[in-house]
Formats: structure tokens, sequence, C-alpha cells
């Protein structure tokens, strides 16, 4: 394969897990009173780290999001993964690919330690994943659009940044990417085409992700 390091994004890349958390994101904001359908939920929020949903909500309604919103949001997220959450299908061929040729990989998320690993128990995906090859929006300063998370992915898995390929489905995922100098493949499963249009390489089916790497 043409590329050192494999960065994934987590959410709808590797684990089916953006039908469940939008649905429950609309779902808790409209209780709040700030009404949101599952579309817009997708639109505003889709690879984000929990940060972008305060800023949002406050910047349109000038109110300010509960202090626990984040815990409450996340127990009840972690509480679906367990009953609901699936691999993306074809995830775990792609791994397995990846280990037979060699090729390392790392995960790069806008989500939390906790949220990357629970949907990875939940999915079977925590045993393709050694500790030191989760990264998220955590452990640096600013989430994406911004490219630190990928330029820190790189930096901790050893390899330059022009020798790595980032796999997103979100536009805020493929901007980190394509500013960290990095190629972006763009997985189209979720997100219309033209939303990831920056990426230098589209495809909707994961199985046909190899392949492409060549």
């Amino acid at each position: 394969m043409r590329y050192d390091l494999v960065i994934f994004d987590n959410d709808g890349v590797l684990v089916d897990s953006e039908p469940i958390s939008n649905r429950l994101l609309a779902g808790y904001l409209t209780e709040l009173g700030h009404p949101t359908s599952y579309e817009e939920s997708l639109r505003d929020y889709m690879g984000a780290a929990m940060h972008r949903v305060h800023d949002l909500v406050e910047e349109r309604t000038g109110q300010r999001l509960p202090d626990d919103f984040d815990d409450v949001f996340h127990a009840r997220v972690f509480a679906a993964f367990e009953r609901e959450l699936k691999p993306v299908a074809g995830a775990v061929d792609v791994l397995e690919r990846l280990v037979a040729d060699g090729v390392p990989y790392c995960v790069a998320s806008s989500g939390s330690h906790a949220r990357i690993r629970t949907g990875h128990r939940a999915t079977g995906l925590d045993e393709w994943f050694e500790e030191a090859w989760v990264f998220s929006s955590e452990d640096v300063g600013r989430g994406k659009p911004a490219p630190d998370l990928f330029l820190y992915a790189a930096e901790q898995m050893g390899v330059a940044p022009e020798r790595c390929v980032v796999v997103e489905d979100s536009p805020l995922g493929v901007r980190a990417g394509v500013a960290a100098g990095m190629d972006v493949y763009g997985f189209t499963a979720m997100t219309p085409a033209e939303r990831l249009s920056g990426a230098n390489q589209l495809f909707g089916d994961m199985r046909d992700l190899p392949d492409l790497l060549v």
C-alpha cells in the first residue's frame, strides 16, 4: 500500500453509531427546548466534538446548555450502544487486510476516549486496537475541523503527515484531514458525496477501501 499509516475516524467509519447518537442528540436538544430534527443533527453535528453542540446552541439561541448535558447525553448513548451498536459493514474485513499487509493504522475521533472504547467493546472492535492506537479530541486543544487531532495521531504513531491517509465520513473530518496535509478518503455511506467533495477519493462500501489504498 502507498501509505505508511491509515487513520480512521470512528463514528460512522468503524462503528455504525451516527444513526444512534444523532437520533438521541436531536431528541435531547428538542427535550431541552431547542427543536432539532435527526437530519439537522446530522448536518450540524456529525463528526464534531461536543463543544460544537454547546457553541452552536448558544450562538443561535443565546442560551447555554445545562452543565450536565454531556454526562446525560453520553449515558443515553452508551446505554444505546450496548443494546444496538454494530460495526460498520466491512470494517473488520479492512482491518484484517491491513494486518495481513503489515500496514499500521489507528483511530482519531472527535468522541471521548470513553465513547470510543464503549463502542469498540460493544462491537468487538476493541480486539483490533491497542490503547496506543486510539486518539480522541480530548488529547488536543481543538477538535475537527482543526488539523490538530490528525497531526497528533501521526506524531504519536511516528509517521509524517504526507505518508498518512485519513478515512472520514463527515465534512468537518475531511476539512481536518486536508488541513493536516494528508490524503483523505471520503466514506459516503451516510453522507452525500457532494458534502465530502474536498476528499481525494470517495467510496461507498468499506470493503472497497483496501484496493483503493494500493
